[in-house]
């Protein structure tokens, strides 16, 4: 095929030129103008950009900056008119200095920037002040009651009372010795790392509850006692669980299984509460000693001991709790809504199962019997389904003894569940226990509710 050039000029061996030869030739003959004209062209460009952002900058409408230490709406609201909802971290903020009294209002409004924010909080105004009115505050140094519902995390109840601090609420302070509680937590790691059963065989010398270094070796003579998980659990049987710590579980299983019911970390909650702590060493003994809750570095707070208690009935759910239900502003708007939220599995629905025959033999046949005996004959407590934890120990200087029940109620009609927690710290004498305070939260809780399924039956 042949070319026809516009250009006959030859190269200098008087050749015709190749084609790139004739494309080098055409762009250095164009390029000068060219390039000039689009320098010009990309000139004009920029100096209109230019005026344009200045444009912008000096007409710019002068917004406010938001408050100091108020809240940043975090995402879109889901269901409502579009806009910012607030995180439960920016409500925590929101609430981080307001006092603890006004969360068990029905109702009340804080400033956010220029605005008027609406708090509604979960919490069951004649439950509260039902148990309020019922505080036996004469020989106690700390009381606290925490009534939560255990499907959705909703605190019902809040009561407090603090013999140094008439204005404090003792309910979110982590610094409680967990005592036997803690074995909840070693019962079902057991169950899951020992392959254990709430049927299973154990065996113990010495005391129930002490917790000797001897009590630890693995001997069998006409001096030991046998047992079963279930039974060792109620009774709260120290060696066996101290045992289990340090022949079981060892250093890793204890800190993966404190950590899976809440221990160790912050938890998700509207108001600042310091994580409950369980620290493990790399000591054998102190295996025991954590295992069994025969120590007082293990500490947590009766909130927590409500989370603690309501994995049983959430077939081994641990739940983020929560006390505000819904926050609105301008127009109504709302900018936040709680909902139920399961934050972590602890154990499996089979290992839950298990722990709720060890809370239930404890409230039948264990610690806490005389607390619910006759609870058969009792309108309200008969229809229910009942298990707990008990739990004590001296404060270091002796001078008071911490006092615990964690447990849950189940209506067996509705499958409506609550979990409990109370810790009571008496000094030289024992007036209300804890666990009288959560047989009458759980009464006081279930007789509208029973009786209006009796009506409308």
């Amino acid at each position: 095929m042949k070319f026809n050039f516009p250009h006959k000029q030859s190269p200098g061996n008087g050749r015709r030129p190749s084609w790139r030869d004739y494309q080098t030739q055409l762009k250095r003959g164009r390029g000068g103008r060219t390039d000039r004209h689009r320098l010009l062209i990309r000139g004009g460009i920029l100096a209109a950009a230019v005026l344009v952002v200045l444009w912008m900058i000096v007409h710019k409408p002068a917004v406010p900056p938001p408050p100091t230490g108020t809240p940043r709406p975090a995402q879109a609201a889901v269901g409502t008119t579009s806009g910012p909802l607030l995180s439960k971290a920016d409500v925590q903020d929101l609430l981080a200095d307001r006092p603890l009294s006004d969360l068990v209002a029905k109702r009340f409004d804080v400033r956010w920037g220029d605005q008027k924010l609406s708090i509604e909080p979960s919490i069951d105004e004649t439950l509260q002040h039902y148990l309020h009115e019922r505080l036996y505050e004469r020989t106690s140094r700390y009381i606290a009651i925490v009534v939560m519902e255990a499907a959705s995390g909703r605190i019902l109840a809040l009561v407090g009372y603090d013999q140094r601090d008439p204005a404090g609420n003792p309910c979110l302070d982590p610094h409680f010795p967990a005592a036997s509680i803690f074995k909840i937590v070693t019962a079902g790691a057991a169950m899951e790392h020992c392959n254990l059963s709430s049927r299973s065989t154990l065996t113990y010398n010495g005391a129930k509850h002490t917790l000797y270094k001897s009590q630890l070796k693995d001997i069998n003579n006409r001096y030991t006692h046998k047992t079963t998980l279930a039974a060792s659990f109620a009774e709260s049987v120290n060696p066996v669980f101290g045992k289990l710590g340090s022949h079981c579980l060892g250093q890793q299983a204890l800190e993966q299984y404190a950590a899976a019911f809440g221990f160790n970390r912050a938890i998700p909650f509207e108001l600042p509460v310091p994580p409950s702590q369980a620290p493990v060493t790399d000591d054998a003994y102190q295996w025991a000693e954590v295992a069994s809750g025969f120590n007082r570095q293990t500490v947590i707070s009766p909130l927590h001991g409500a989370l603690l208690a309501a994995v049983v009935p959430n077939a081994g759910m641990l739940l983020e709790p929560t006390i505000v239900d819904r926050i609105t502003g301008p127009q109504g708007r709302v900018l936040y809504r709680s909902g139920p939220k399961q934050e972590a599995r602890a154990v499996t629905p089979e290992t839950a199962l298990e722990l709720e025959r060890l809370m239930r033999e404890t409230v039948s046949r264990g610690t806490a019997r005389k607390i619910f005996r006759n609870r058969a004959k009792d309108r309200v407590l008969s229809q229910l389904v009942i298990g707990g934890k008990t739990g004590s120990i001296d404060n270091k200087t002796h001078d008071a003894r911490y006092d615990w029940f964690v447990g849950f109620a189940r209506h067996t009609a509705s499958q409506t569940a609550i979990a409990v927690s109370v810790v009571v710290a008496h000094e030289k004498y024992i007036g209300r226990r804890a666990g009288e305070y959560a047989r009458l939260a759980i009464q006081e809780y279930f007789r509208p509710r029973i009786a209006a399924a009796r009506k409308s039956s």
